[in-house]
């Protein structure tokens, strides 16, 4: 479905983006982005998909012809590797964007790099070159596999508090990952709930220890 240019303009006023955030965020230029909202241009629909697209991970919702809404909670679901990467794809513009840590809980990062395949390696090279600690990462007691420690501080959870069922949290958003069957990842966009859960990963990171030995597994294999 396409979007009207005052749908634009007015997705643009609620999240308070210039047009130039607009276009950092889509990759197209500001000219063009201007050129389509005072309609001296026809964009391709290839165009308009990838501003509305924009504008819905960004919480915005398109009604009708002409309204526009922002969401006050939303959830998501990514489903097996393409799912994986647009996900991961999502947490590397946020921490393009923003100097919050991602928290990570309850991991075995094999099963993570066993999804992504050759897209973990993307990943951990991307946010390694963003020359900055930014993950905060619980593994089970005795887990040396670390493949992040460029970019990660790893402690551990003692092994009678290790749950099966990973968590991320950042922003106003908390990711559940299910590895049984096809692996997905179930996204929930509410600030009450990702404040809840930083509250629990804070308790459970001053419970947990470093990382101790010189063992580390770093390297992706």
């Amino acid at each position: 479905m396409s979007i009207t240019t005052a749908q634009i303009r007015g997705a643009r006023g609620i999240l308070n983006w210039s047009q130039q955030d607009l276009a950092q965020r889509t990759g197209i230029s500001a000219t063009s982005i201007g050129a389509i909202e005072n309609g001296s241009t026809t964009p391709r629909e290839s165009t308009l998909k990838t501003i509305r697209k924009t504008f819905e991970n960004a919480g915005i919702e398109f009604i009708g012809l002409d309204g526009i809404r922002q969401r006050s909670g939303d959830v998501q679901v990514f489903r097996g590797k393409d799912g994986f990467i647009e996900f991961y794809d999502d947490v590397y513009n946020y921490l393009v964007e923003n100097n919050e840590d991602i928290l990570v809980s309850n991991v075995d990062e094999r099963l993570f790099v066993k999804t992504l395949d050759e897209y973990a390696k993307v990943h951990v090279d991307r946010v390694s070159k963003l020359g900055k600690q930014c993950y905060k990462i619980l593994t089970k007691e005795g887990d040396e596999y670390a493949p992040g420690s460029s970019y990660a501080e790893y402690r551990w959870i003692p092994k009678e508090l290790f749950a099966s069922v990973p968590f991320y949290v950042f922003g106003n958003k908390m990711a559940i990952f299910l590895f049984n069957g096809e692996p997905s990842i179930i996204v929930l966009k509410y600030a009450s709930i990702a404040e809840a859960y930083k509250v629990q990963f804070k308790d459970m990171w001053e419970r947990s220890r470093e990382v101790e030995g010189d063992n580390i597994i770093k390297a992706l294999q």
